[in-house]
């Protein structure tokens, strides 16, 4: 039976196509990526809280993958310490064939299927952890073997797939699959596979990062004030939240690192005056 996402394009002739025709196409594709997304939200909706339960007892999320997926993985856990003040060990991605694997392919290194747990055990996985197996095929053997051993060893497991029915949604107690059909480059799983796998770690780190308590209303208040337009966003927030001017928000902010603290603090001050 061959795989949703390895099925012939829904479009022919692609080398003879203008550039408007390309670009036309592969955006009607594209369309239908959040309607699948839509569909798979009672099971994220699972891993989710999980994953938030977990990490409240002290655990971490650890996503695995290789290729695309595994590059997703890397970008979505090191977005979280900037954005939500986390530690760097919060939320992990680690990818078939180790860091070089981020800019540069890793020959065979998908294919041995014990090296993702032993990537686990350099920072002594415990079973308050949660691991997300990354595989838009759902069959590479670095993700099912990290899933079968992470099983073993008690921890919680999920996963985000591309075509139903696999080998890792099969390991994963709490599988996501988001199937999104075929490639319009036929196999090309770096497109709609791809973006499905992102918007779903989107919702997956930003729903238990809320849960998880990092943001206050709407505003990322944890977040770290890294350059000139975060600091410039954060004496904004807190002046919405406060009602302070922007001088006294960036004396505050500059004293005391976050806009959770600022705004606390400045309140805090203000009733106490």
């Amino acid at each position: 039976m061959i795989r949703t996402t390895e099925k012939e394009s829904n479009h022919q002739g692609l080398d003879n196509m203008s550039t408007t025709e390309l670009l036309t196409n592969i955006n009607q594709e594209d369309q239908t990526v959040p309607h699948a997304v839509a569909l798979a939200i009672p099971a994220i909706e699972k891993l989710v809280d999980i994953t938030a339960d977990r990490m409240k007892a002290g655990g971490r999320l650890f996503y695995i993958g290789a290729g695309t997926s595994g590059r997703l993985g890397v970008v979505d856990a090191s977005e979280c310490p900037p954005t939500f003040g986390v530690p760097a060990d919060w939320v992990m991605g680690l990818i078939a064939g180790g860091d070089t694997a981020i800019r540069k392919a890793v020959e065979n290194a998908e294919d041995d299927a014990e090296q993702a747990w032993r990537d686990l055990e350099a920072y002594d996985i415990n079973t308050k952890d949660t691991v997300v197996g990354i595989a838009a095929s759902g069959t590479t053997p670095y993700v099912i073997g990290g899933l079968q051993r992470a099983n073993a060893a008690g921890l919680a497991t999920g996963c985000i797939v591309c075509n139903a029915g696999s080998p890792i949604a099969a390991e994963a107690h709490y599988p996501v699959e988001v199937v999104v059909g075929p490639e319009f480059v036929t196999g090309s799983t770096r497109m709609k596979a791809g973006t499905a796998q992102k918007l779903v770690l989107n919702m997956l780190s930003t729903a238990v990062m809320i849960k998880l308590g990092r943001v206050k209303g709407n505003k990322m208040v944890d977040m770290q004030l890294s350059n000139h337009k975060l600091v410039g966003r954060a004496v904004q927030m807190v002046m919405d939240e406060t009602g302070a001017n922007e001088t006294t928000a960036k004396e505050y902010l500059d004293k005391y690192g976050s806009v959770r603290a600022a705004a606390t603090h400045y309140e805090a001050d203000l009733k106490n005056s």
